[in-house]
C-alpha cells in the first residue's frame, strides 16, 4: 500500500521514510448539496485540497462549516454532488458502491469519537476483525509491532468494557492501522475523552506519522489538537478559509472566531 510502505521494516529497526510531497488525496471542484429546491443547503463550495502522504492533517471550522462533510467525501463514505477525489492513485468518484466498499476496507483506517468497538469481542479480535472481514490472515510481526508501540499488548484479552476510554480509543487505533491503509481519516478521535486521555491519543497519532510513515487526517473542534498536526485546513461556510502551519492553540481560536 502507498500509504504504509516500508513501514514494517520501519517498525522493526526505528528508521524513519523518506518525505514526500506527491498528494495521497486529491480532491477538485468539490460541492454536496443537500436537499433539493428552496430546502437545498450547500455544504461544500468548490473545495480544491491535496492531502500529502505521511503527513498530519487537521480538518477544523465552525458547526456547519463543511468540516465531516468534507471528511465523508475524501474517506469514500459518501458521494459529492459534483466534483472528483482521487484516493491513492484510485478515482473513488468513479467507483460503483461495491468497488467502493472495497477501496475503504482495504485503503482506508478509521477512527471515531465513540471509538465503534465491538462489545462482545476483545481487543485483539476488535483489531483483526478488518482482517478477518476482508479474509486475509494477520502479519503477526506487524500486529506485535502495533500493539507494543501503541501501548496495549497487555489489554489485548480484554473486552471494550474493561477498557477505559483512553484504551479503547488505543485498540481503535490499532484496528485502523491493522491493514497498513493509505489514509487514517480521525472524526473527533478525543471527544470523548478527558484531557490526559486525549493528549496520549494525539501523542500516539502524531508517532504513526513520523515513525510509521502513516497519513492522518483529523476533523476536530479542539484547537490544542490541531497544534499537533503538521497543518491546519479550517472551513467556513463551505469554503477553505485557512490552510497553513496552526503554531499555537490561541492562534487556531483567533482563527475559529474569524479575528485573524
Amino acid at each position: 500500500m502507498l500509504g504504509f510502505q516500508g513501514a514494517l521494516m520501519l517498525g522493526l529497526d526505528g528508521s524513519k521514510p523518506a518525505a514526500t510531497t506527491a498528494p495521497i488525496v486529491r480532491a477538485r471542484g468539490l460541492r454536496r448539496v443537500y436537499g433539493e429546491g428552496e430546502a437545498a443547503v450547500s455544504a461544500l463550495r468548490g473545495v480544491d485540497l491535496d492531502i500529502e502522504a505521511t503527513r498530519f492533517t487537521a480538518v477544523m471550522g465552525p458547526s456547519g462549516s463543511g468540516k465531516s462533510t468534507l471528511m465523508h467525501l475524501l474517506a469514500g463514505l459518501d458521494r459529492p454532488t459534483a466534483g472528483s477525489i482521487v484516493l491513492d492513485g484510485v478515482t473513488i468518484t468513479e467507483l460503483d458502491e461495491e468497488a467502493l466498499t472495497r477501496l475503504r476496507r482495504d485503503r482506508v483506517g478509521f477512527l471515531f469519537q465513540s471509538f465503534n468497538l465491538l462489545p462482545v469481542l476483545t481487543a485483539r479480535e476488535n483489531i483483526l476483525l478488518p482482517l478477518e472481514i476482508a479474509g486475509r490472515k494477520p502479519d503477526e510481526q506487524w500486529f506485535a509491532t502495533l500493539v507494543s508501540r501503541i501501548g496495549i499488548g497487555d489489554r489485548l484479552e480484554h473486552r471494550p468494557s474493561e477498557l477505559s476510554g483512553g484504551q479503547q480509543q488505543r485498540v481503535a487505533l490499532a484496528r485502523a492501522l491493522i491493514a497498513r491503509p493509505a489514509v487514517v481519516f480521525a472524526d473527533e478521535p478525543t471527544g470523548n475523552l478527558d484531557s490526559r486521555s486525549s493528549q496520549e491519543v494525539l501523542r500516539l497519532l502524531r508517532g504513526v506519522v513520523d515513525e510509521f510513515g502513516q497519513t492522518v487526517v483529523m476533523v476536530t473542534h479542539d484547537p490544542a489538537a490541531a497544534v499537533w498536526a503538521d497543518r491546519l485546513v479550517l472551513l467556513r461556510d463551505g469554503r477553505i478559509a485557512f490552510d497553513g502551519r496552526a503554531e499555537s492553540r490561541e492562534q487556531v481560536a483567533e482563527l475559529l472566531s474569524g479575528s485573524a
